[in-house]
């Protein structure tokens, strides 16, 4: 029996086969992990490289700014059609041929596709092709189960907190490379570079990203032959990156592509955790980034570099002193209940939501912020901050989201994370569509907010006492009702 640094028994156990994930080195891991956040990221990096110049759109294509975000918003719109079902049809081939093959192919279609974008004629191909790169972003749901492939339950709180971050940082940093390239080389080269940037992460996965699928309950032949082959490092590297591996008694079946979510769904511990987590970062994260271009252009007067450099920034500073908020206070209050109760992994999960209180508070207090400063005329940089300290406060709720929930469905990582993926996507296309005209109607952006703010830290986050209170005794009945 193997015991973490506190003497509690590590979960799950690591198996005596060396090429079991969970017994690779803990910087191996690291990168690894360093990795599939990367190529996570590249789902928001290729969606808000454009934004800052919304305006060049709007002048090549003849459409308003309004709407020349749409083909933005559209993409988040293909999360129900296309980003959202790209996991759906990804991840079943994931558990069965492994987790490397799956994300080479998705990287190369974002590179095609992003190329393409920078080819498009007019506003109906552009859509198009931007529709075609929403399929691609599978990281978003497959890294949450490569991150619990490498780690064990003590360890997830950080290691996820690192994921996410990394994660939602793309869509963060994508608008200050892409408001330089704009203002100097034009709307066509922003979507050249992140075809060279998708480029790079493909050659890169495919030299250095292992595979992490591992079956636990394997034979002592085949460990005995992981030991023989860990002798050479050369064929223990071959071994790592074979896109070949198979793995006895996994069959893909059509059920697979949709009975696994469909049962996700009936779980409060994955569905309550999912609104609240889209909605928060619909709010602090992409309502910002799909309305901001249109907001300083007309109210500041900015060009596209400005746009990208100043709302790029406060959203990655935010996110990054988020998450210092987040994982290591997950873990860290997960691994003292853990010794507190002496009963291995056995703290129920819903220790974990007790972090929850600093992203809650903090976000409502950013999207007022925000939303005031621009109403009644602050200068720049009121707004500017409001953005970071809403973004601060959604990085602290994903981490506490995603790891509860994972924690509540530990064989069933990737599909929880494909909920929260699909949910949190089509939360954020409803917002970012009505989201300037609304608050036109509503007769202030002031107004606006305040309602959004309600309607996230209110009404989304009632479900979360629930949970808080009951989550225990409801997730044992969850146990009872659904067997399967």
């Amino acid at each position: 029996l193997r015991l973490d640094k506190h003497g509690v028994p590590l979960s799950p156990q690591p198996s005596d086969d060396p090429e079991d994930p969970l017994n690779w080195p803990g910087l191996y891991r690291a990168f690894i992990l360093l990795q599939v956040s990367v190529l996570s990221a590249l789902g928001t990096y290729n969606t808000a490289i454009i934004n800052p110049a919304y305006n060049q759109l709007s002048a090549e294509f003849d459409v308003s700014i309004v709407t020349a975000s749409y083909q933005t918003r559209v993409q988040l719109t293909v999360t129900i059609a296309v980003n959202g079902l790209g996991p759906f049809l990804f991840i079943p081939f994931a558990h069965v041929y492994g987790r490397r093959p799956v994300y080479l192919v998705t990287t190369l279609i974002g590179a095609l596709s992003a190329l393409g974008c920078a080819y498009a004629h007019n506003f109906g191909q552009l859509v198009g092709l931007r529709i075609l790169n929403g399929i691609f972003p599978v990281g978003a749901a497959l890294g949450v189960a490569t991150a619990n492939d490498l780690f064990c339950l003590h360890e997830r709180g950080r290691a996820l907190g690192i994921y996410t971050v990394l994660s939602t940082t793309g869509g963060h940093f994508a608008p200050i490379p892409g408001g330089l390239i704009g203002q100097y080389l034009g709307w066509q080269w922003i979507f050249k570079f992140a075809a060279i940037t998708n480029s790079f992460c493909l050659l890169f996965t495919f030299f250095f990203l292992p595979e992490t699928l591992y079956i636990r309950d394997r034979t002592r032949d085949i460990v005995e032959d992981s030991n023989s082959n860990s002798k050479s490092s050369v064929r223990r590297y071959l071994r790592r990156m074979n896109l070949g591996k198979r793995y006895p008694g996994r069959e893909l079946r059509i059920s697979d592509f949709f009975w696994p979510y469909i049962k996700m769904i009936r779980y409060p511990s994955v569905v309550f955790p999912a609104i609240y987590y889209a909605t928060q970062y619909a709010l602090g994260s992409t309502l910002p980034a799909v309305t901001v271009s249109h907001i300083f252009a007309q109210e500041f007067n900015w060009d596209t570099l400005q746009i990208g450099l100043a709302y790029g920034t406060a959203l990655l500073i935010g996110a990054f002193l988020g998450e210092t908020a987040g994982g290591w206070v997950v873990d860290s209050i997960m691994n003292r209940a853990r010794v507190k109760a002496l009963k291995g992994s056995s703290a129920p999960s819903e220790i974990r939501l007790r972090a929850i209180w600093t992203g809650e508070i903090i976000v409502p207090i950013g999207l007022l912020w925000y939303g005031f400063s621009i109403q009644f005329g602050a200068p720049w940089i009121v707004p500017i901050l409001g953005m970071g300290v809403g973004c601060f406060g959604v990085q602290c709720i994903t981490t506490v989201m995603y790891t509860y929930s994972t924690d509540c469905h530990l064989t069933k990582s990737a599909e929880v994370a494909q909920v929260f993926n699909f949910v949190r996507q089509e939360i954020g296309m409803t917002f970012a569509f009505y989201a300037i005209v609304l608050g036109e109607a509503m007769g202030g952006y002031h107004l606006l907010f305040v309602f959004f703010a309600c309607v996230g830290s209110i009404l989304a986050f009632i479900p979360i006492l629930v949970l808080m209170w009951k989550g225990e005794a409801i997730r044992a009945a969850e146990r009872r009702i659904f067997a399967d």
